[in-house]
């Protein structure tokens, strides 16, 4: 059987790695590169791309035919991409609803077509080493990556011609790096991850072996790339300041300008300030000063300034302060002070940045960045050590990568004590009769996993029921996110007779798959939920404060329909009731009821019209009161059907 690879698919760089003698590796390519660049270049249509280091280095000077951070693109739509994010320098067609696509030689690539020409470079990377055909692997992606986005993933390792035996999240992919199995039961962990494109806080626990995710947070359009841009803006008003050309400068104003030539060159020279400006960057968590050369940007003009780490920082702050509010609300969701954590550990090459460890360890507390004099701590409660651990024994490039080797080699038996558990970030449903949302598989809820429950109709001789899956925290569908509709069809009869049965499953690689199923008859659809929506997280987060936000009027909500659903049942149980017993009742009698009825419609019409809420209570206690009204008539109608099933019997 083959052997089955880790592959950490980056936003900048992409590895490949495996366990060969127990030991993790990250396997290198011919050249001894353990770190392939993500960027693909083709040179024309039908050639052979170029791909990794060679084509980083021809995106200087073929701009619109290579392509970089395409993971940031993978399995969204058009419409989600912010204009900030079409600042690449290669054509981008994101007009509509429809897939984002690359269209370059006149053939539009999907995200997930170029993702597979660097996966096909890994896998032969893999070839190289073992000497035999690669097909199965496992492959990472960010904790908050929606299904659509892991569904496009996925794809992409398949159009590169592998299995993918499992899609695993970042962050627990690197606590498996870390050795973190071999700490104390119980042992709190919290995975910082900031990469080039991405961001992720996840917390998990380890118990008897087993890692599992107590809570997850984070953002897919937020890393390293956007430092590179602050970078980028400010190398571009330091060149203009400095008596060079206008880089910012559209089009039709070079056009005006009399410049038609060099709008062509413009984007090669941002990409020439791009590739500057992520050196510098890199230099300078380990130096506090480098000088940025660049010769002929035009032909009368060259650049050169120094940068430095303070100026970097200035740049990047409010980058890196975005990142805390995801810790924070991971540590809530986990319902956890930083203090009961035991390590804190760092993924993703921007946490090699001086001010990333420094705001992170004060963010949690963290031990290692306490002041010190002297061997001495300093502080009170005679100066112990407090707080987590800040880990960062690993490469922080490489750990994901490794951790999916690890993960790889448990599927393939090597490994027995050791299990990796995900979570589901949002709660999952359907909508029901009243616009409710019935949530079936909850928030933070261990993957995978499998649930359902019985539903039935709400109309009398009802022919199929709508089953319209949901993803969100709110009462209500409408606050939701729909994530597809199907419907199953069965024989009519009256309400409240037919039984469909709804299963959720969420697979290993987070895939949601929705069953529904006709009782009587056993007929049942299936549907996997793949791109009928794209969540990105800014609304995940959007969604959970609003949750939180709208709790107390999204309760009173729910009791409102749910008093009123039972409420309009009972009037028309009742009206029903007085037309079959119409001759059986006197004047009095049917007065009363029909009074009680009208105080029941009243209170129901008194439903607010902006927010569609009244007074649950005040309904209940009207309905209690027709229900007590009614208990003459329930019992003649009791009497009625007695009366009758024993005729059929032919008892009386």
């Amino acid at each position: 059987m083959s052997k089955i690879v880790g592959i950490d698919l980056g936003t900048t760089n992409s590895l490949v790695a495996t366990v060969d003698s127990s030991i993790p590796l990250v396997i290198a390519d011919a050249e001894g590169r353990r770190l392939t660049p993500s960027v693909v270049h083709f040179p024309a249509l039908g050639a052979e791309p170029v791909l990794g280091v060679a084509a980083n280095r021809v995106r200087v000077i073929k701009t619109a035919e290579t392509v970089y951070s395409v993971k940031r693109f993978i399995g969204r739509r058009g419409s989600e991409i912010l204009p900030e994010e079409k600042s690449v320098a290669y054509p981008l067609d994101s007009t509509g609803g429809g897939a984002v696509t690359i269209p370059i030689h006149g053939k539009n690539f999907l995200p997930e077509e170029i993702s597979a020409e660097v996966l096909k470079k890994l896998k032969r990377d893999a070839e190289n080493y073992f000497g035999e055909p690669v097909t199965r692997a496992v492959i990472t992606v960010p904790a908050y990556f929606n299904d659509a986005q892991r569904n496009a993933t996925k794809k992409a390792g398949e159009l590169a011609g592998f299995t993918v035996e499992r899609i695993v999240n970042e962050p627990t992919a690197a606590a498996l790096a870390y050795g973190l199995n071999r700490l104390h039961e119980r042992a709190k962990i919290a995975v910082y991850d900031l990469g080039g494109g991405t961001f992720d806080l996840s917390i998990l626990e380890l118990n008897n072996g087993v890692f599992q995710v107590l809570s997850t947070n984070g953002n897919t359009r937020l890393g390293g790339d956007d430092i590179d841009n602050r970078v980028v803006d400010f190398l571009v008003r330091t060149v203009k300041e400095c008596g060079g050309p206008d880089l910012k400068m559209t089009n039709d104003e070079f056009q005006m300008a009399g410049e038609k030539p060099f709008v062509i060159r413009n984007l090669s020279l941002i990409s020439r300030l791009r590739e500057a400006a992520e050196e510098a960057k890199i230099k300078l968590s380990s130096e506090t000063e480098v000088e940025i050369t660049l010769p002929f940007l035009t032909p009368e003009f060259s650049f050169k300034c120094k940068f430095t780490r303070a100026e970097l920082e200035t740049l990047s702050r409010d980058l890196i302060m975005r990142t805390r509010e995801h810790c924070l609300r991971s540590l809530a969701d986990a319902k956890l002070d930083a203090k009961d954590l035991d390590q804190v550990i760092l993924v993703g090459g921007q946490t090699r940045m001086p001010l990333v460890r420094q705001l992170v360890a004060e963010w949690f507390g963290c031990v290692d960045f306490e002041e010190t004099r002297g061997g001495i701590r300093l502080g009170a409660d005679y100066h112990k050590a407090k707080g987590p651990q800040l880990n960062t024994s690993q490469n922080p490039d490489e750990a994901v990568a490794l951790g999916a080797a690890i993960q790889a080699e448990i599927l393939s038996g090597g490994f027995q004590n050791v299990l990796l558990l995900d979570i589901t970030p949002l709660s999952l449903g359907i909508e029901t009769f009243g616009g409710l949302m019935n949530v079936i598989i909850p928030r933070n809820t261990t993957i995978p996993v499998k649930a359902g429950e019985m539903f039935t109709t709400a109309v009398d001789n009802q022919r199929d029921m709508l089953i319209h899956v949901l993803q969100g925290e709110r009462e209500r569908a409408k606050h939701n996110w729909s994530l597809g509709k199907f419907t199953i069809e069965f024989a009519a009869a009256p309400r409240g007779v037919p039984r469909v049965g709804v299963q959720f499953e969420i697979d290993a690689n987070g895939i949601l798959h929705v069953l529904a199923r006709d009782i009587a008859s056993g007929k049942q659809k299936v549907v996997e939920m793949k791109s009928a929506v794209d969540v990105d997280d800014t609304a995940v987060q959007q969604m959970v404060e609003e949750s939180v936000e709208h709790a107390f009027e999204d309760l009173a909500a729910r009791r409102w329909i749910e008093a009123k659903l039972k409420a309009n049942e009972l009037v028309s149980a009742t009206r029903k009731a007085l037309v079959d017993c119409a001759s059986e009742l006197d004047s009095d009698y049917r007065e009363r009821v029909e009074t009680a009825l009208k105080v029941v419609e009243a209170t129901l019409a008194n439903e607010d019209a902006q927010t569609k809420i009244g007074n649950p209570k005040q309904l209940q206690a009207d309905c209690a009161s027709l229900d007590e009204v009614t208990k003459p008539l329930a019992e003649l109608l009791m009497d009625k059907v007695t009366e009758a099933m024993l005729k059929k019997r032919g008892l009386v």
